[in-house]
């Protein structure tokens, strides 16, 4: 008889089970493999039932985010304000492009929280698996949560950073209409493809560790080419139209055309601007419905593919 004490050969199956592979030893007692990817609908469900944890998680996160600071939580209020402050003084009064853009100051201010709102949430997105190592290898959930709740993260900073963007707004002597209520959808549209992209880069992220390094530079170079400082209608009106109707499909031109648009309607009325007024491109609400669902979907799916290895290696 063997005891707790006596060495035991698990590795070399005994009786009835001598012979046996181990895959037919655990298809014979029901045994799976630990950390096993689940199947895709199991997933969502799994995902879904810690929504209260991906809530939690994001509130808790934003609250020590700037606990070492003395200015404390008017960062997230301060940093893009500053932003805007700089490339107003640049692109404004230096280069000029306040002349070319009614109502500048609300326009730039508007394009730079919405366009740091898809910054932000991607560059987080992108350390949301390396920088929580410890966290994935001591609890079972699903991964998923994380770039989902660095995404929260960053909603929930642009929704508090509103009230200073909609004074500004109020400011330069813009009247509210109901057009303001298109700035929910518009939100909404925008977070799912933020959503979306904070999952492809953690898995990206994941395994290259160095494309964090990259991506500020990268994002960069995509805040520069979509307009947030400038209107680029003038200098894309020469291009051929087919080069013309790609670029309407930039999709930070797309957020930041739909919340402009919400914010100040007058600023794309030629009857009451002009020359000068602002261009919406056509059926720009199905280009922002098309980008966060493809977005959306691939994203997940792409980050659920190798769920089986975050924090492992």
């Amino acid at each position: 008889m063997s005891t707790l004490s006596d060495p035991v050969n698990l590795s070399a199956p005994r009786g009835a089970d001598a012979g046996l592979t181990p895959k037919q030893l655990a298809d014979k007692y029901g045994l799976s493999v630990s950390g096993k990817r689940p199947s895709l609908p199991k997933y969502i469900r799994q995902l879904w039932a810690r929504r209260a944890f991906i809530s939690a998680f994001a509130t808790a996160r934003l609250v020590a985010q700037y606990t070492t600071a003395k200015l404390g939580q008017l960062w997230q209020v301060l940093t893009p304000l500053l932003n805007c402050a700089v490339f107003y003084l640049v692109f404004g009064v230096i280069m000029q492009s306040r002349d070319s853009v009614p109502v500048y100051i609300a326009w730039l201010c508007v394009g730079v929280f919405v366009f740091q709102f898809s910054q932000s949430a991607i560059q987080a997105g992108t350390r949301s698996i390396s920088d929580n190592l410890g966290l994935i290898r001591a609890l079972h959930f699903p991964r998923a949560a994380l770039p989902i709740a660095f995404t929260v993260i960053q909603l929930q900073q642009l929704l508090i950073s509103m009230v200073v963007l909609v004074a500004i707004v109020l400011l330069n002597h813009v009247t509210p209409t109901m057009t303001w209520l298109l700035i929910v959808p518009a939100l909404l549209l925008q977070s799912l493809f933020n959503t979306g992209l904070a999952m492809v880069m953690a898995r990206v992220g994941a395994k290259t560790s160095d494309i964090s390094q990259l991506m500020p530079f990268l994002l960069r170079t995509w805040m520069y080419v979509s307009g947030v400082m400038y209107s680029v209608s003038g200098y894309i009106k020469n291009w051929p139209e087919i080069w013309q109707t790609v670029y309407s499909w930039n999709p930070a031109t797309v957020y930041m055309d739909l919340m402009r648009y919400a914010f100040m309607p007058d600023s794309f009325d030629p009857a009451v601007y002009g020359s000068k007024a602002l261009v919406l491109p056509h059926h720009i609400w199905i280009m922002a419905g098309s980008w966060a669902v493809v977005a959306f979907v691939i994203g997940f799916v792409f980050f659920w593919k190798s769920e089986e290895e975050y924090g492992r290696g």
